[in-house]
């Protein structure tokens, strides 16, 4: 039995009138599996197969997705040839294992999908052309995306913690229930074309520590603010940004401030729009939340995490039991730095 891939987003224009989307991408994709003649079976999963052609329209789409009209560099294709058939081969695993537990479709899923299609090509030449042959297969993938829904929430379905867990998981991961650093900063900001010779950019510094000299010597931050800021958003508050956590601002300028003490002033910082000068108002240091006030947070963390591990381990075992012999010699080579085993074929019994 040949194993169709489970997405079905514009699978009528896939089977009917399919032009590769992103046509560099694509071509480069399709020459690495095509240029040899490649066998027509991509890989093997127990008893069903998914063929390159599979394959090829599964890739298309999404480098439609991801690259549109761009031309991406081979080990980018490569990676995403690798995502697409580990998800393929995970498809391919789930609806086995669903089938194999007997699980039906939603018909009502299926016919409310199929009805919204039937409205949307109404008068649609190549639609009513292609129907007969299209609409078996479209049902057939509604019914399997239905099957595999089922079985994806009887698997991520876990029992509710109890308090203790709960309690425990709050302890061992209290960054996760500690509100961050909050510096609440003023800007100076004297503006400067980025493409100004170094004179200009010398003489903005220049204005900046005047500026910062006569702000040491008593006069108002904000009132310099207001009267030499060229920062549209925080002018009229006295160059105020209000409350900013760890990286809200560019590197060199949070660096600037995490250098200074409350009250204090950063010296001159050349931005991309010019020099600015910082003052750190108020700092309120990470505070961890009581138990009591992130509980239900806590609890719904919980079982995010309960619900991926039951997933992962599901289909760790599902791959783990299942022979499989996966062809990905055709495949672009990945940068080096990418280098290891397909996570379709790692703990099979039969992989190439």
């Amino acid at each position: 039995m040949k194993m169709k891939s489970l997405h079905i987003l514009n699978l009528f224009s896939v089977l009917v009138i399919f032009v590769s989307p992103c046509v560099a991408a694509a071509d480069k994709a399709e020459k690495s599996i095509d240029s040899k003649q490649p066998p027509s079976v991509f890989a093997t999963i127990g008893k069903e197969t998914i063929s390159w052609q599979d394959l090829n329209v599964a890739y298309n789409q999404a480098a439609q997705k991801k690259f549109y009209h761009g031309s991406p560099a081979d080990h980018v294709i490569a990676a995403l040839q690798r995502e697409v058939a580990d998800k393929l081969v995970a498809d391919t695993l789930v609806l086995n294992e669903a089938n194999r537990r007997k699980i039906k479709p939603d018909t009502d899923v299926v016919n409310q999908e199929l009805e919204s299609i039937e409205k949307r090509r109404a008068g649609d030449a190549q639609w009513l052309e292609a129907r007969g042959r299209v609409l078996p297969v479209l049902t057939r993938q509604i019914e399997n995306e239905t099957k595999v829904k089922k079985l994806t929430a009887q698997v991520r379905n876990v029992a509710p913690p109890t308090s203790v867990q709960v309690r425990a998981y709050y302890a061992n991961h209290p960054e996760k229930f500690t509100a961050p650093v909050e510096q609440r900063v003023s800007i100076i900001l004297l503006t400067v074309d980025p493409s100004s010779g170094n004179e200009v950019w010398e003489q903005a510094a220049a204005d900046a520590n005047v500026l910062l000299e006569r702000i040491r010597k008593g006069e108002s931050f904000a009132e310099m603010a207001k009267l030499y800021s060229k920062d549209a958003e925080t002018v009229d508050q006295g160059g105020d940004m209000g409350y900013l956590h760890a990286g809200m601002l560019a590197d060199t300028s949070q660096k600037a401030v995490d250098a200074i003490q409350v009250g204090e002033i950063t010296k001159p910082v050349r931005l991309l729009q010019g020099m600015a000068l910082f003052q750190l108002t108020s700092r309120n240091p990470a505070l961890l939340s009581s138990f009591e006030s992130v509980a239900d947070r806590a609890k719904d963390l919980w079982l995010a995490d309960a619900s991926d591990k039951a997933w992962e381990g599901f289909m760790d075992n599902l791959r783990k039991k299942t022979p499989m012999n996966i062809d990905e010699s055709k495949f672009l080579p990945l940068a080096k730095t990418e280098l290891k085993p397909s996570s379709s074929a790692a703990n099979t019994p039969s992989s190439n």
